[in-house]
């Protein structure tokens, strides 16, 4: 801070002056701004017109270039390009059965088959008996073609 007391030629209430400092118009010049708005506004809708015919063209190129439909596709009528080609899997449009039903089928079906007893071939010996008969008799057996039954731990 100074210490010189004011010059008595200023006036009061006037812009102080000295050599050293000096005041500039604005600190943002609000005209280049609005020009740098206006390029960009212009620059994104040309990128947005060049994206439209590139879209445009290549739509076009696609359908000129795409095969027909094999005659399959083409039995299942108007629709033909929603449904996906054979075999669909479990639970898309188009499909009518239920996979969670299936699955209950299959386990119901996978048990049943676990648990009876029938034969195979009567002649041959060959028997299809439940799983768990058949691993009583393994661990009182042991398989075929190994070493005895391993001794029980006591």
């Amino acid at each position: 801070m100074s210490t010189d007391p004011h010059k008595p030629e200023q006036a009061a209430g006037s812009e102080p002056v000295h050599s050293d400092v000096s005041f500039e118009p604005r600190d943002v010049q609000t005209g280049s701004i609005y020009v740098y708005l206006a390029i960009l506004a212009v620059a994104v809708i040309l990128s947005y017109g060049i994206c439209v015919f590139v879209l445009r063209g290549t739509t076009h190129m696609a359908v000129d270039e795409d095969t027909p439909p094999p005659p399959v596709r083409e039995e299942m009528g108007p629709n033909y390009h929603m449904m996906p080609p054979e075999p669909r899997l479990q639970g898309v449009p188009g499909h009518t059965n239920d996979p969670q039903e299936d699955r209950r089928e299959k386990v119901e079906q996978d048990t049943e088959a676990n648990e009876k007893a029938v034969w195979i071939d009567q002649s041959a010996g060959i028997a299809q008996i439940p799983v768990k008969d058949a691993m009583k008799i393994i661990v009182q057996k042991g398989l075929p073609g190994s070493a005895a039954a391993p001794a029980e731990k006591k």
